[in-house]
């Protein structure tokens, strides 16, 4: 029986509407990671245009300012990529700046430095592109926006915590933290910034914590498990520890240089156990103990292993080898630290003596 003209015209759209909503769904969830990748970073960027057009009540500095943030974080962004390191993109927060996320930490000072570099380096070279625009046409707005810029890129080479200038300090002297606690007050004091007075804040205790008052061991205890196999406890002719069995395990540890990493390797001698154990972060092992043993699978059902639950206890390390950088290298990064921020102080003081309104000396 044949379909009238209608239904059958009927059914294909359907078709047609059921094929593209399999096609939409499909693409969504390719799409639906890139826009939850690029709408966080695009949002703030927008609240932050928002919340500093109104601070200065002008759209076109609103917009330059972020404009000149953006590009201090993608120099940072840059820097991490030649480094290997993936990174998000730029999250903006209004009147605090902006920030990226690292998803792996920088294993050495070198590359901490370096990537702190990129920030300052790349925005100094947008405030100066800036301030020559706004040179050659006499755009008042331009200068302004050049000027910030400026000082944006200086104020994070202050050496703390967690400013780019903290950061390159690592590679340069850590003496330069000395500098940066005692000139932060002065600053704080002169720019009348709570927000800078917090960053201050608690860059001290961070160095007061670490330096200034007697170092306690950290003790951490980490869960392990053995799993051993009750037919070659059997076929060894092995014991069979019960269930309230506790005991202390011999134990060697390493260094792995390939992997970079700590490794533990734990003895229970009396049943041929030998099992190696992956640490998280360097540490000083104290002890490996049993505390319980859970017979597999139990309730009456014949025995196939036994689970021995462990804790290693060890104590917090921090190695000094983070900050080992060659002569050479600190002695280039410092001549770099030096010349960017006097560069900077130089054309904040240039734009300032043009006499633009709307920029304080």
């Amino acid at each position: 029986m044949q379909k009238p003209a209608g239904q059958e015209k009927e059914g294909r759209s359907k078709w047609y509407l059921g094929l593209i909503a399999i096609t939409l769904i499909t693409k969504y969830k390719t799409i639906l990671p890139l826009l939850a990748k690029f709408a966080i970073p695009a949002f703030s960027m927008l609240a932050s245009v928002f919340a500093y057009a109104w601070l200065t009540r002008n759209w076109a500095i609103g917009v330059g300012l972020v404009v000149m943030i953006f590009i201090h974080e993608i120099g940072h962004v840059l820097a991490a990529k030649q480094r290997g390191l993936p990174v998000s993109l730029p999250v903006f927060i209004p009147f605090l700046g902006a920030f990226i996320a690292m998803k792996k930490h920088p294993r050495d000072a070198v590359t901490e430095a370096y990537i702190a570099f990129g920030g300052p380096l790349l925005g100094t070279a947008g405030a100066l592109i800036c301030y020559m625009l706004g040179a050659a046409t006499d755009n008042t707005t331009l200068l302004i926006v050049a000027y910030m810029g400026f000082f944006l890129n200086l104020i994070n080479l202050v050496p703390i915590h967690p400013l780019d200038g903290g950061r390159i300090s690592t590679a340069v002297t850590r003496w330069l933290w000395v500098v940066g606690l005692v000139g932060g007050i002065v600053i704080v004091w002169y720019m009348g910034s709570i927000i800078f007075f917090i960053i201050w804040a608690l860059f001290a205790w961070d160095l007061y914590s670490k330096y200034g008052k007697k170092k306690q061991d950290k003790l951490f205890t980490m869960p392990l498990q053995l799993r051993i196999p009750a037919d070659y406890l059997h076929t060894q002719g092995m014991f069979i520890p019960g269930e309230e069995h506790q005991k202390t395990l011999a134990f060697h540890t390493y260094s792995s240089i390939e992997e970079r990493n700590q490794k533990v390797e734990v003895f229970w001698d009396t049943l041929g156990v030998r099992e190696s154990i992956t640490l998280q972060q360097q540490c000083l092992v104290r002890s490996v103990k049993v505390v319980r043993i859970k017979h597999l699978p139990g309730e009456g059902l014949p025995l196939t292993h036994i689970v021995a639950f462990c804790e290693l206890i060890g104590v917090a390390h921090e190695s000094d080898r983070y900050y080992d950088v060659p002569v050479q290298t600190r002695w280039s990064y410092g001549l770099v630290y030096l010349g960017l921020a006097g560069f900077l102080g130089l054309m904040m003081y240039i734009v300032n003596a043009m006499g633009i309104p709307g920029v304080n000396g």
